[in-house]
């Protein structure tokens, strides 16, 4: 009797273990995987104080924050978006008391001749499959994304504004080539972001992506007649900036009170 319950104990603390806020790793079907261009198959996904019920997709729907990582998390080890994402899940669980679903994508490093980088239409398909198979609220899909994650957040958004509620692009470049180039269309995102809720973030003293990247973005959609659009500089600091945007409890307050109408 005793080696019953002790076998019964084991097994309803394997299935809390696998329900609780934990990164795991899930994968892309193979027909969705193979129509992305630099998207890892494996991805990451958070089950943010939501339990079981975030697993199945006819729960009540939740907001999403999808977040892409910078340069560094490249490659086919989706471990380094598990480790990227770290912050982020901190700055949750310590701002974010209503369940919600987190996905870290990873982008591949991609061939010699054509490095890899976070591409819209990858994203789309992601985004596809994430609401046909989770309980994903669509007016609360929200983006963020640090350095080359920055600028994937400006792309991805500027691309396809009509899935996100709020982006939130810290220390993001505005060019597919790297920190030095500028998207030559860039009127074209920032037309389409006028009525998307957006809050950048930079460090003043940056070196690897200046400034002037989130500034100029801003400022061409205010221009545009957007009035959604806002700015934080952190005049003490440099490409890092991401350990006080994603540490601030402003900005998850601000995310999570967005909505798309």
């Amino acid at each position: 009797m005793n080696r019953t319950l002790t076998i019964l104990t084991l097994a309803l603390g394997a299935t809390a273990l696998s329900t609780a806020a934990e990164p795991e790793i899930r994968k892309l079907p193979e027909s969705v995987h193979a129509k992305a261009k630099f998207l890892n198959r494996d991805y990451v996904f958070i089950a943010h104080k939501a339990g079981g019920d975030a697993i199945r997709p006819d729960a009540r729907p939740l907001p999403l924050l999808v977040y892409l990582h910078g340069a560094g998390g490249r490659g086919d080890d989706v471990a380094k978006a598990k480790n990227n994402v770290a912050r982020v899940m901190k700055g949750l669980a310590e701002h974010v008391t209503e369940p919600s679903l987190v996905v870290a994508p990873q982008c591949s490093k991609g061939t010699p001749g054509e490095m890899g980088i976070w591409q819209p239409k990858d994203l789309d398909l992601l985004l596809d499959h994430l609401k046909a198979t989770l309980p994903v609220n669509g007016k609360r899909v929200f983006l963020s994304g640090n350095s080359k994650g920055g600028f994937g957040s400006w792309a991805w958004a500027g691309e396809s504004p009509q899935h996100f509620a709020a982006v939130a692009p810290v220390v993001g470049g505005l060019g597919f080539g790297g920190p030095k180039d500028v998207f030559p269309e860039l009127e074209r995102w920032a037309k389409n972001l006028t009525s998307v809720p957006v809050w950048a973030f930079h460090g003043a003293t940056d070196r690897v992506v200046p400034a002037e990247r989130s500034e100029r973005m801003v400022k061409l959609i205010r221009e545009m007649g957007g009035k959604k659009a806002k700015l934080t500089i952190y005049p003490d600091e440099g490409h890092g900036a991401g350990r006080k945007a994603f540490f601030s409890a402003e900005f998850y307050n601000w995310m999570f009170g967005q909505r798309r109408d």
